[in-house]
This record gives C-alpha cells, structure tokens and sequence, in this order.
C-alpha cells in the first residue's frame, strides 16, 4: 500500500516516486500489460485537490469511463473525474474550469479555449496526456473537415497537443506536464523520434519501463501463475492451404519488387505481410510515387491484403465460413453476369497458380467430398405424408430417446440434409477438440478441489479471444457442443453451417442460370450438388402437399418456407459471382448469423414441440448461476481488461489466441493477489503464422525498447526559453516596415491575426499559423474558413474533400457566398505533404458504381490503364475551369502542404488590414441576434425562402439589399444576379416571371 491507498507493485510504486513530482515534466513509455490505467489513475489520486486543476487529455470514451470508475474505487468521489463534451456550453465550461479538480477534455476543445481565454490558464496545476505516441502524429496530414483523420505513424510536430502545450507553456511556466504511451513501437519511425516528442511536448525526463527491466522481472516473478501451453498442430489439409496461401504471399511481393524496382522495398517480406501495419507501411513507401504506379502494382498492393485476411480466417473461422469467402473470391473473378464481367485490370494473378488450385480443392475437401458418378438414393426419411401409423412409430422412437434428451427431438441425420452422392467430411479445428478438453479438464478440477471459504478467487472460467467473430464463433460452439459426439464437438455445429452453405450455392447456381452464363470449366462437383439440392427440395414440397395433419397444432410447411425464404433473400444479398470487392464480401460474413437455420432446424426436424416442457415454470430456466456454471467469453482490449480480472477474480483462464499483452496482465493480476492459485491454457498452433505473430510481436516491442534506451543515453535535452519574450523581442524587430515613404518607422505591438473556423481545428493548419507568429483567433464562420483581411477569404480544400464537394454542390454555394461578401474569394487546394502534388491521385477516392462503370467503358484493348485517372483528371480541370467563368473574382491556390498554406498566408497579410472578427461572425449569419424580434416579418422571410437562390444564409444579406418582396420582384435580370450570384438569380427570375413569359 502506498500514501494513495493502492495496492501497487515494487516498480510501479518506484515509478510514481520518481515521475510524482509537480516541478518536472516527464514521459512514461511503459510496456503493455504492466498496467498503465493505474499508474495514471494513482497520480490523478495524488494531484487531486481543491486548489488544484490538472486537465485529461487525448483520452477516449472508454477511458474516461474505465479511468472513472477505477478512481471512484480508490476513493476519489465528490466530484472525481468530470468530462467536458461538446454538449457543454461554453459557460458550464468557464464555470467547470474556475471550481479545478480533475476535468477530462477533448483536445479540440481545449485548444479552442485555450486560444479564447475561457479557461485560466494560470490556474491550471498541469496536464496528463495519453497516447503520447499519436499526439504527434494525428492530424499530420492536412485533412478536410469531412473526413476522418488517421493516425500516422511518423513523429511530427504537426499535432493539436504540441499546440497546446505550446499555448500552455506562453502563460504558464510552473505548471507540469506528463505523457504516457504503452506503445513503444511508434517511437521507432524516422530520425529521433523520442527527441521531437520530448521537444514538441516540452518535456525534460524520460522513464522507460520494458518488461525485461530488472525491477519488473523481480516484482512479476514472486509468484507466478501455472501456465499449460498447447502447441496445437493443424491438420494436414489446413495446413496444405496455409501453406498455399503463403506461397500465394510470396509470389505477389516478388511480382511487386519486380514492378517497382527503384523503391526501397527491403520491409516487404511475408513476415512482416501477417502484420495489419504492413499496409500502412507499403503505402507509406508507394505515396510519393502513387500516381506514377500502374494498376498492377495498385492490384498487388490489394492482394496481399486480401492474402493476409485468408491467412487469418484460416486459423479463425470454421471450414464453412471459410470455404464461402474463398469461393466467393474466385467466383468473382472466373465468372461474369449481365454487365457484371470483370476486367482483366481487376483480376488477380494469384488466382490462377497451382497453389491456389490446392486451396480451393483442398477447402472444399474439409467440408465435404463428391462422387459425380456416385447417385445412390438417400436415405428414405421420415415420412411426413404417411398415416397414423407412421406417427406412433415416430413416437415410439421419441419415447426411446427422451432418457437420455428431455427435449425429445432426434439428432439430425446427416442424409437429411445432404445432396445424393455427396458425403460431409466436416472437419473441425484443431483448437476446438483441444478447448473441450480444457473444459472438461477444469470441470473436474472445480469438483475435486472445490473453493474454500475466504479463499481468494472465484470458478469462473474466461476464455479470450482476439476478435468479436472468433467470440460468437465460441459460443455458438459451446452452446451446441452437447448435442455432438464427445470425440467431435463442433459436429451439431457445423452440420448447420454445411445446410447454410448448400442453400447459398443453390442461390449461385440459380444466379448463374438467370443471367445465361455457362458454367466454368472444372465446376461439375458443384452443379453435381446444386441439381441435388433442387430435386430434393421438389421432392419435399411434394411430401408437404400431401401431408394429412400436423401434430403440434402449426402448419409446419408455413414456417419452414418462411425460413425457406429468408435464407435465399439472405443470399440475393450475397455478392454474386462477378463484380465482388473483397470490402462487400466482408461485410457479408460480418452479416451472416452463425445460425442462420438453427431455429428451422428445431421445427423441420422434430415438427412437434415437447408436451412436458409446457408443465415446467420459469424457475427452471431464469435465476443466477454459480460460478462454476459461467464460462465467460471476452474479446482482448486494452486496459479495462485488468478491470474485468479484478472484478471476476478467475482462477482458471483460456487463452484460445495468443496475446502477449494479457499474458503481462495475468502475472500482474496474479503478482497483486498474494494467495491466489490462477491456471492459465495457453493455445497456440504450432509452425503457423500465429506463431510467427506473436514471437515477430515480442521481437518488435524488445528492439523498439533498446532503440529508446540507446536514443535516451546519446539524447541532447533541449534548453526551453520563455517563449513570450522570444516572441516580443523577434516582433519588435520584425514589425518595423521600411516600406512607408520619407523613412518613417512604425512599431506594431499586435500580431497579425487570422480567423479561423472551429471546424478547422481537425487539421493541422491552425497549429501551423500559431507557429508562423500568427494569432489565431477561433470563431464560428458561415462564409469560408479562413478570413485573412476584410477583403480575403480562404476556402480551405483537401483533394477528397474538393471532389464532394464538386458532387454535392456544395462548393459551388461556398464559393457565391465568398463572392457576395468577400472582394477577394481564394479557394485553397491543398494537398498532402507526403503525397505527390498531382491531381492524377484523385482516381483512388472515387468509388460506387459510376467509377466502375466508367472503368469498364475505359478498358478496351486500345486503352491503357491510366486512360480512367486521364478522364478523372480531365473532369475536375473541368470543373474547376466552369468554376472560375462562374466567379470570375474567385482565385485558385495550389498548395503542396500544411506549411506551404502557411506561408501562402503569411505573404498575403503582409501590410494588409487586421479583419474584423465580429464582422466574419455576422456575415451570412441566418438572423441579426441584435434585431427586435417585433420588427421582422416573419410571412415575408417565409415568401423569400421558398424562393430559388434563397436560403438561411444569404436571408439577411437580401432582406437588407432589398425593402420588400414586390421591389424584389420588379428588379431585372442582371440586378437580381448583382444580388445573388449568375446561376441562382437567373433562377429566380425565371420563377418569379414564369407566367409573365408565358
């Protein structure tokens, strides 16, 4: 127990010894697992205070709960931890800020108040910043306000928390500041990485907490936990197709080596492929020259993606899920529909190996194998048309099975849902075989060692797993793994997913018929299989048709067409053979249900409901279970895990993926509960790309870690000065202006301002003109987003957000309203800086059918792959040449980057007219806030908006042009137009003299 009442472990109660302290400003790089959550929670214990205001920042929703209820446990209550959201009003948010305490803000806020002075900035004791490793890197790419932005993994100087930090630091020199990050891997991209967070967040020491530090190995190795490892091996057909898919892997990073051999391409291995930062990486790598590349290579790139996701599927999802996403992919690219062929540009050569040929035939021979010239009769079933007599045998048979299945419904037979000459080989996952064993295992040891009283711990079981698809998958199994065979629990289950996946091919094989394409060459088996699923299926409806009554009092045939029926409207939205993406595809399987026929299962085997399960009451399935009855599913998260161990306390966990982190967080968990005996299954398969994943994941994080500690030995701890008196002096000697005639000298004191539009504080501009000795001056604007003088307005434009806006209209009203308030509009294009300054890139963010339809007019044998990003080129330089006839005062600006956009504005204000920010608030706003409300008249406002040209924005701007509708009315053409723009005062004039031309 330490002064905050929190039982910590020997190195973490060191490090908050040493990083406690409000004098100095510190980075804590610590590895996942060794609980970071409470490290921060324990020091905002220690700064809480009334006299005291320490700020949150960079936490997410998550957090903000996880970090309140964990410091609600150590007894900071009254009030704790409040958050400051967007709902908040800007005076609840003055009011929360002078009352102190420990507030959670979003770093757009922040900044925002910050630069309005609505916070105290004086008072402010300091500030915890998460994720130290993103608070350099988000928002490096200058992004448009309607996209999301991406955290990057370089370290920039580009980010809102460098921002404001730096506006922190102008008034407050005393306060502190600390950083956390449980992500040292970051900290590796390019050139002293830690030295740019230290120099950008203004911090002067560093602790770096690996999990081979001395202090760390003695505290986690007192008392260990009792680990059983099973190294599962997979089974010879999996790994035939893993083996596959990794020469797949192979041959398509050799093909993009060939085609791009001038690049740096040494990190492009089929290790570092497994990884989902690989795509990040090559994309990093092909940015700049991205315009250049030709379809192929982009092709390449997609396929390596599409590569790793069936890797991954291979070793997650059950044979069934995997054979539809395989199949799906090959359909799409061997058949076409009407309008629906694919062309040879989006083919993918890996498809038309030898070792996808083993992954295909050897997927299907996990699920099932078929003789076409084996047609044997199927088993003559029950038959639902037959007398009474029939029935009592039925009964008979059900009386027979209710000992041992007090349901009273008979297992499904594998011919009743199995086409003629088809046989179900359904094999299961090594790791499923070997989890019921762990079951049973622990079952037995819950009943030979009991828990005693007032020992610590409790009989739930958790199991982890890596994704929420791998967690439904687990349940779905154990939910039906009494029902199978001891020797194969997942039989019942798969035996569903093979009745989904016949109903699903019938649907592709009816598809195919519908839009008269032949079938493709080495497709006997499935039609083999479909024509069986269509008899069988006339062979039932015709058994239904004669059937004489119904035992149970329901019409079975209703809901088993209803069930019928939805399970093919399920498959019409199955992407179909041609004109599959990998992204609809998996949105499908996100989609399908794991029982898609469970419930028509129930009816369609036994047709009759159980008599004696009417008699039970509800106590019999509703009430709280034991301990030893939960088997808890969870998925990994980040630190909130360490919350779920406290709470259940487990002493036996399942871990059905590997996952370095929990493995940390179980040895903390069993390091700070003395007494506790915890036994962990650690699954793992053998020789696999899992494997390889997880030891690749612990080479990364030790190499990372040295690289710090060796960056930190050689590491010059930069000097900070004051800043306000660097500022001061630098604007003294700069503000003198030369230029004024007779040799006059002037001396500004105020900086050059620039208003700016809330919205605009996801980029990284604003941080940018801050940095350039520009005052930044937060405001809400409804015309433009930079107003630089009271004659110049800036419509900012990243390259997608210039392409919506083009599609929506949006731009065009943006540009008239700069044009009728502003003497000199500007639109401002600007690209980003680690990307190619070319126009020809934006053929990457047109999507939807268009693009593909223009894709394919585009691809005949004269044209080459480049000719549809010719064509997108040429159709925006259209646009944009239509946009300046339109308004011919508007000016383009071309910018390469955030900091080229800068200095552009710099230049521009240079020996300008500071702007007026109340006058760019008022303009274009919808109403006068200082108009009396009795002297506006509604009925003509209304008359005015129903007019086309006028909206919310311009309202005021012609209601103070004009004195009333019938003046409007009686102006002409070209005065209409003067007040409106070319485009909506021509059509307003044409509706208001529509009958007058008539």
């Amino acid at each position: 127990m330490n002064e905050t009442g929190v039982q910590l472990l020997p190195y973490q109660r060191t490090l908050i010894a040493e990083a406690h302290s409000p004098k100095s400003s510190d980075i804590v790089i610590i590895a996942r697992g060794l609980g970071l959550r409470k490290l921060v929670c324990t020091l905002l214990k220690i700064y809480d205070g009334p006299q005291s205001l320490v700020l949150l920042v960079n936490a997410s929703t998550e957090e903000e709960k996880g970090i309140g209820i964990e410091l609600g446990s150590m007894g900071v209550r009254n009030p704790g931890l409040r958050i400051v959201d967007y709902e908040m009003s800007k005076k609840d948010r003055q009011d929360l800020y002078k009352k102190g305490g420990l507030i959670s803000v979003t770093s757009r806020i922040l900044v925002v108040d910050l630069l309005l002075k609505d916070i105290p900035v004086d008072l402010i004791t300091g500030m915890m910043i998460l994720h130290a490793d993103r608070s350099v890197s988000e928002n490096s790419l200058g992004v448009s306000r309607m996209q999301p932005v991406a955290p990057s993994n370089r370290v920039t100087p580009m980010s809102l928390e460098s921002f404001i930090v730096r506006l922190y630091r102008n008034t407050n020199r005393d306060g502190f500041v600390k950083a956390f990050s449980d992500q040292p891997e970051q900290f590796t991209q390019g050139m002293f990485p830690l030295k740019t967070v230290m120099k950008e967040l203004q911090l002067r020491k560093t602790h770096i907490i690996p999990r081979f530090h001395q202090e760390v190995q003695q505290s986690l190795g007192r008392r260990k936990a009792d680990v059983v490892e099973l190294h599962v091996p997979l089974t010879p057909k999996m790994k035939d197709i893993h083996t596959a898919i990794y020469q797949c892997m192979s041959g398509t990073l050799n093909e993009l080596k060939r085609s791009n051999s001038t690049l740096d391409l040494d990190d492009f291995t089929v290790q570092n492929a497994y990884f989902r930062s690989f795509d990040a990486i090559v994309r990093r790598q092909l940015d700049p020259v991205w315009h250049k590349v030709g379809y192929r290579t982009k092709q390449l790139v997609a396929d390596l993606g599409t590569l790793r996701r069936l890797m991954n599927y291979l070793l997650t999802f059950d044979p069934i899920t995997f054979l539809v996403y395989l199949e799906t992919i090959f359909s799409s690219d061997s058949k076409g529909g009407a309008g629906g062929i694919t062309s040879n540009q989006e083919k993918s050569d890996w498809l038309y190996t030898d070792a996808a040929h083993i992954m295909i035939t050897t997927a299907r021979a996990r699920c099932y194998t078929v003789d076409p010239k084996k047609k044997t009769a199927p088993p003559s079933p029950i038959n639902e048309a037959d007398d009474d007599a029939q029935w009592e045998i039925l009964d008979d048979v059900n009386a027979a099975n209710a000992a041992s299945n007090s349901t009273a419904i008979p297992m499904l037979k594998r011919s009743k849902f199995a086409p003629e000459g088809m046989t179900p080989v359904l094999e299961e996952p090594g790791k499923w075989r070997a989890l019921a064993e762990v079951l049973l295992e622990i079952e037995e040891q819950i009943v030979h060692k009991p828990l005693r009283f007032n020992e610590p711990g409790s009989n739930y079981v958790l199991i982890m797993v890596s994704d929420s698809q791998t967690a439904e998958l687990i349940q779905k199994l154990l939910s039906s793994i009494h029902l199978s065979p001891p020797d194969s629990p997942g039989r019942r289950y798969l035996e569903r997913r093979l009745k989904d996946y016949f109903y699903w091919r019938r649907d592709l094989f009816k598809a195919g018929h519908d839009s008269n394409s032949a079938p493709s060459k080495g497709k006997e088996k499935e039609t083999v299989v479909n024509e069986a699923l269509l008899k069988k299926d006339q062979e039932r409806a015709a058994a239904k048709a004669a059937r004489r009554r119904v035992r149970g009092g329901g019409s079975v045939n209703v809901v088993v067409d209803s069930e019928r029926k939805k399970v093919v409207d399920q498959s019409e939205t199955v992407p179909g053979e041609a004109g599959i993406n990998i992204e609809e595809l998996e949105k499908f399987l996100e989609a399908q249900p794991l029982n898609v026929l469970e419930d028509e299962e129930i009816t369609y085997v036994g047709e009759r409901m159980d008599v004696d399960a009417w008699n039970s009451t509800d106590d019999d399935y509703f009430g709280l279970l034991e301990p030893e009855q939960v088997v808890v599913v969870r998925t990994y998260g980040d630190d909130g895990d360490d919350q779920i161990l406290s709470e259940l306390r487990p002493r036996y966990i399942v871990m059905y993926d590997p996952n370095q982190d929990f493995v940390r967080r179980i040895e903390v968990y069993r390091s700070s509960n003395p007494g506790l005996a915890v036994r962990v299954y650690f699954m793992l398969y053998h020789t696999t790309s899992e494997e390889h994943k997880y030891l690749a994941g612990q080479r990364r994080e030790k190499d990372a870690f040295e690289r710090l500690i060796k960056e930190r030995a050689s590491m010059l701890i930069p000097i900070y000065d004051n800043p306000s008196v660097i500022k001061d002096s630098d604007s003294a000697l700069t503000a003198i202006s030369t230029r004024i005639g007779g040799g006059q000298r002037t001396l500004q004191q105020d900086p050059p301002r620039v208003i700016v539009d809330m919205r605009e504080f996801r980029s990284s501009l604003p941080n940018l003109i801050d940095k350039a000795r520009m005052q930044v001056i937060p405001a809400t604007l409804t015309v433009g987003d930079y107003v630089l003088t009271p004659n110049i307005c800036v419509e900012r434009k990243s390259v997608p957000d210039l392409i919506q806006s083009f599609i929506s209209g949006r731009l065009y009203t943006q540009c008239e309203l700069m044009s009728v308030h502003y003497k000199n509009p500007i639109l401002l294009i600007e690209f980003e800086e680690s990307k190619s300054f070319s126009l020809q890139t934006i053929a990457e963010t047109k999507t939807g059918p268009k693009k593909r339809q223009n894709e394919k007019q585009a691809n005949t044998p004269a044209t080459s792959g480049s000719s549809t990003d010719l064509q997108s080129q040429s159709k925006l330089q259209n646009k944009l040449v239509l946009l300046t006839l339109a308004f011919p005062r508007l000016r383009i600006i071309w910018s390469s980057s955030p900091h080229s956009s800068a200095d552009i504005f710099k230049d521009l204000k240079a020996n300008s007219t500071e702007p007026d920010v109340l006058r760019a608030i008022t303009i274009g706003a919808e109403e006068d806030g200082d108009a009396n409300p009795g002297e506006i008249n509604t009925l003509a406002e209304d008359l005015l908006r129903a007019l086309p040209g006028i909206g919310a924005k311009n309202l005021r701007y012609v209601t103070s042009r004009v004195e009333s509708v019938a003046a409007l009315c009686e102006m002409s053409l070209k005065e209409i137009q003067d007040l409106l723009g070319v485009e909506p005062g021509k059509r307003c004039y044409d509706f208001i003299h529509h009958n007058s031309k008539k």
